[in-house]
């Protein structure tokens, strides 16, 4: 279809990366450009970064000189995976993701996890529908803000510190945000996690700053939860949860929980937001570089195709991203899937299903 006058173009900035994320990212281009195309109404232009573990070892950095003012020009950020086995973890993470979230403000991690029809979860009681939540992650300060260091290297009493941060500025904005995002669900549930029993200091100020928010959304019912006792909720009670707001580190671990208990971490999406919208906001898949299946073309896209959906609800194209969801649930349901959901699809077999799923979408609704 060709472009029409009225048409919203969107400008999204590609970042592929290590291990798997190239193999995804180009999966997802490929069916939002197939969406695009068919809704009419809105297109997508895509630009390629090359930052990597490659370039790094080639160059020392991850982002070149001027790099994040190059991405401030995009409305948004589909991201890949960064991470590779001959580069230490904290200078892969620090070089290229959480050196693009945290100058970008993208403070609101946002990771929606449910049970896809056609699925099975670990959880023999759980079908489809019992496990629906959204984990709201706090992006920028915590036990990740940086904070910290290493003196007498090598003795014996050589000291490691990581400081966790926590101002109640960047508290309130992001339970805020949770709120918000509870108020806007059908059951207006919301579960704030800590750990205040034991760290006395930064938790105590998250339970009271929830409690201070809590007031002004008197429609959103809400509890709390020490994060030890919130695992054993996830498993053995998973109807009982909704939205659910953590810290940084907490969110990080019990998000890739949620994952599993939906049936694979293959499936997860990630948002990282800037609410303000100062800044484009990124979206990337959960599930890491996988470098054991690289190259096999195994790799599960459907992280990233509900990446791409959050993404589309971002830029507004919520009718668009309600059909891209629906098209990768019937193809789950019929079958067509990836090992880690007990299929035998390839990445690419599963990204030609979705396109020829989302084609017969648009012909069934303009009939």
């Amino acid at each position: 279809m060709s472009p029409i006058a009225t048409q919203r173009i969107h400008s999204i900035a590609t970042i592929g990366a290590d291990g798997i994320g190239p193999e995804v990212v180009n999966a997802g281009v490929q069916v939002l450009r197939q969406l695009a195309k068919l809704d009419g109404t809105f297109d997508l232009e895509f630009k390629d970064y090359d930052w990597s573990s490659e370039l790094y070892k080639k160059t020392g950095q991850y982002i070149p000189d001027g790099g994040l003012e190059e991405l401030r020009k995009h409305d948004a950020i589909l991201f890949g995976a960064v991470g590779a086995p001959d580069v230490p973890d904290h200078i892969s993470l620090w070089g290229l993701r959480l050196a693009i979230c945290q100058p970008f403000q993208q403070f609101a991690n946002v990771r929606p996890t449910k049970i896809f029809r056609g699925t099975e979860s670990p959880l023999r009681k759980a079908e489809h529908g019992d496990l629906d939540w959204v984990i709201v992650r706090e992006n920028s300060e915590g036990e990740y803000a940086g904070q910290g260091g290493r003196s007498h290297r090598g003795q014996p009493w050589e000291v490691a510190t990581e400081v966790a941060i926590f101002t109640r500025h960047g508290v309130e904005r992001l339970i805020r945000f949770a709120f918000e995002t509870a108020q806007k669900r059908p059951r207006k549930f919301l579960t704030v996690v800590t750990k205040s029993n034991a760290q006395r200091n930064g938790m105590v100020l998250w339970d009271e700053v929830a409690s201070e928010v809590a007031k002004d959304f008197p429609d959103v019912k809400w509890d709390k939860m020490l994060v030890d006792a919130m695992t054993c909720r996830m498993v053995l009670d998973p109807k009982s949860l909704d939205t659910i707001v953590a810290t940084n580190l907490h969110a990080d671990i019990l998000s890739d929980l949620a994952a599993a208990l939906a049936g694979s971490i293959g499936i997860a999406p990630t948002s990282n937001l800037d609410p303000t919208r100062k800044n484009p906001s990124m979206f990337e898949p959960i599930h890491g570089s996988a470098f054991d299946i690289t190259g096999k073309g195994v790799a599960n896209p459907v992280a990233t195709f509900w990446t791409a959906s959050e993404m589309l609800v971002w830029l507004g194209e919520e009718e668009a991203a309600k059909k891209l969801m629906e098209s990768v649930e019937a193809v789950t349901e019929r079958g067509v899937r990836t090992r880690d959901l007990g299929g035998k699809a390839g990445t690419q077999e599963v990204t030609d299903a979705v396109c020829a799923e989302l084609e017969k979408a648009f012909k069934g609704s303009r009939k």
